[in-house]
């Protein structure tokens, strides 16, 4: 099974690589999102996940399209906070919440394929405010490769280094969530800076 994994700085990008995901015939059981609640207006209204519910399933069904993005739930993921999620990651990442699987978001992301440098990368740009989509699949096709980096994903080599100059060091699942108006700086800062 090959799995191939990117993140967005914008949840508009992200959905729309889903979309001509699901367009070139990837099935939505193949495909995964998992967003920062606040990518969108839609979201932000939704109530947090309170911490007794917290890894126990996804909560409210949120998202109003057809196919895969139509099953966005929310939930609470350790050093994420609330985000939005749909497909096999989110699958996971409940039953890590739960303490069924361990390793939270990185050992999902590893266990599937990514290195543990990116999949530290890719969670941190999800807790400040980004959009990861990944796809799990038998199929190797360029095809999947071409769609996803046609909407302009993170260069997590480029991104890692960015990072470190904040002093980071990887990613915290004790660290505080992104709040709102965080997230939105960063987002910001991305789309302008």
């Amino acid at each position: 099974m090959k799995t191939y994994t990117r993140a967005y700085d914008n949840y508009d990008q992200a959905q729309r690589a889903v979309g001509d995901l699901e367009k070139i015939g990837i099935p939505g059981s193949d495909i995964s999102l998992v967003a920062n609640k606040y990518v969108s207006e839609d979201y932000a209204d939704v109530d947090d996940v309170s911490a007794a519910s917290s890894g126990a399933g996804i909560g409210a069904t949120l998202g109003g399209g057809a196919g895969l993005l139509a099953g966005l739930g929310l939930m609470a993921i350790p050093g994420l906070g609330p985000v939005v999620a749909v497909g096999w990651l989110a699958s996971t990442l409940v039953g890590a919440a739960a303490g069924s699987v361990t390793g939270g978001i990185i050992g999902a992301l590893v266990d599937g394929g990514t290195s543990e440098g990116d999949a530290h990368v890719y969670s941190e740009a999800v807790r400040r405010g980004g959009t990861l989509v990944t796809v799990r699949t038998e199929l190797q096709s360029d095809k999947i490769d071409a769609v996803l980096d046609g909407y302009r994903p993170i260069d997590p080599n480029t991104r890692r280094t960015e990072y470190e100059k904040s002093g980071w060091s990887g990613f915290d699942p004790e660290a505080p969530a992104y709040r709102p108006d965080e997230s939105e700086v960063e987002r910001a800062r991305r789309k302008y800076g």
